[in-house]
């Protein structure tokens, strides 16, 4: 059965290569996306979407709402982007025509049309930060209960961040926006660092889909991407697909290794400790689980059946069994 899917992203290179995976992919539906500010500005992230849009030209692509989301963190303040490993629009080193071809809502609450419609079997997967995904919470806390189940990339729990040496870039971004969402969503699973930074493309796989695949973009994307993480670590094997492997775990959950656990976000406003993600390990919890009933308990992705993760990524890609 096909799984509809309403995607929050910023839109940089793997979130880019997330959409492709879900627009090859027959048992996704991409039904709408919010574009927002992250890796890249907003605006640059919407020409980005339209221009991948255009390369499917399909029906569902060109009907699929695009709407602008959050500009900058729910503290106001001013994003610092980071063009070096996404390149300008997310693209690496592409600059996709920015002539407003596809549909674009500049209204932020047709984000609720979409959600309505679709509310009998729609999953939210969130690729960036979470600034517009925790509006909606604040705005329809009962309609964003009724959703199936969010998928969010994010956080990093016992092993090195990816902004500071704690805390991963969606939760550092906007700490304030990652909290209220847990706080207040249901069936949320969080695949963090722990599993995506094992979420590796080699170098001989992007050749390979770039041979038989579907999409030229693909090896030129990754190429940016993987240079930039090979001069930052010359011993990784390939390109990390953060989202990619978030947008996978809507159909495919046996790839992970689970735990349900408490999730505390540190809301600094700067320093090391910002946006860090704290799980409660204990096994008799703490004084204030004993006294509440609500305490809210995450499924959080630990493990990555990396075989399993290869074989169904490259069918998706290559269009070929791999399993």
């Amino acid at each position: 059965m096909t799984q509809e899917v309403l995607v929050f992203g910023d839109i940089g290179i793997d979130d880019t290569l997330a959409l492709i995976y879900a627009y090859l992919n027959n048992d996704i539906s991409v039904v709408g996306i919010v574009a927002d500010y992250g890796n890249i500005p907003r605006e640059n992230a919407v020409a980005n979407i339209q221009y991948v849009r255009s390369i499917f030209d399909t029906t569902e692509t060109e009907d699929m709402k695009v709407i602008a989301g959050a500009e900058i963190p729910m503290l106001g303040e001013i994003p610092e982007y980071v063009t070096e490993i996404h390149g300008e629009y997310g693209l690496g080193p592409i600059i996709p025509p920015t002539n407003g071809n596809g549909i674009l809502s500049e209204n932020f609450f047709e984000v609720v049309d979409i959600i309505e419609e679709h509310i009998d079997d729609l999953v939210i997967v969130n690729i960036g930060r979470l600034t517009s995904l925790a509006t909606m919470f604040i705005l329809y806390r009962d309609l964003m209960k009724k959703v199936k189940g969010y998928y969010i990339m994010g956080g990093a729990f016992w092993v090195p961040g990816n902004v500071t040496a704690v805390s991963e870039a969606n939760f550092h971004g906007d700490p304030a926006a990652a909290q209220l969402v847990l706080n207040n969503a249901n069936n949320v699973t969080i695949i963090p660092l722990n599993v995506t930074e094992y979420a590796i493309a080699t170098p001989e796989m992007v050749d390979y889909i770039d041979q038989v695949g579907q999409v030229p973009l693909v090896k030129l994307l990754l190429d940016y991407y993987y240079d930039f993480y090979k001069e930052r670590d010359p011993n990784i094997q390939g390109s990390p697909l953060h989202d990619v492997v978030t947008m996978m775990a809507v159909n495919y959950e046996d790839i992970f290794t689970y735990r349900y656990l408490p999730v505390h976000i540190v809301q600094a406003t700067d320093g090391t400790e910002r946006g860090q993600s704290i799980a409660d390990i204990r096994p008799f919890g703490s004084l204030e689980e004993e006294t509440k009933t609500d305490v809210k308990r995450h499924r959080i992705a630990f493990q990555l059946d990396y075989p399993t993760f290869f074989n169904r990524f490259m069918s998706v890609m290559t269009g070929e069994s791999f399993e």
